[in-house]
């Protein structure tokens, strides 16, 4: 069977970073949290949705700014579990905190998909 061709239309990749050990990617919490409220961000430079996750005990709710106004809308956000990496450091994004950072992929067009589990899985539980 042949390869498909690449789709031109298709954002090109950004380079495959370093190696890291093991020990690295150990320190990268990767954890599942169910979105509880979603709103319009009209004051972030690029349109994005101001996102709580509920991460479970002892996370709790975090706030995050996403930039998803591609394919959702706020209201069809809301119990929606999405993957985040909870331990970097705060950024403030137009005055609002963003506590975490929601993970997704580019489609075709290079607008985000946001990663999630393909079943329901409890709250908190950590990537590996």
């Amino acid at each position: 069977m042949a390869a498909q061709a690449p789709d031109p239309a298709s954002p090109t990749p950004p380079p495959i970073a370093p190696v890291i050990t093991i020990e690295d990617f150990a320190r990268v919490s990767v954890r599942v949290g169910t979105v509880v409220d979603a709103q319009p961000f009209p004051e972030a430079r690029k349109p994005a949705i101001r996102l709580w996750v509920d991460f479970g005990p002892p996370l709790g709710v975090r706030q995050s700014s996403a930039q998803l106004t591609v394919h959702y809308t706020p209201d069809r956000l809301i119990g929606r579990q999405v993957l985040a990496v909870v331990n970097l450091p705060p950024r403030r994004v137009a005055g609002f905190e963003s506590q975490v950072l929601v993970l997704g992929l580019p489609d075709g067009n290079g607008d985000v998909v946001l990663l999630r589990p393909d079943f329901l899985v409890p709250n908190g539980g950590a990537m590996y």
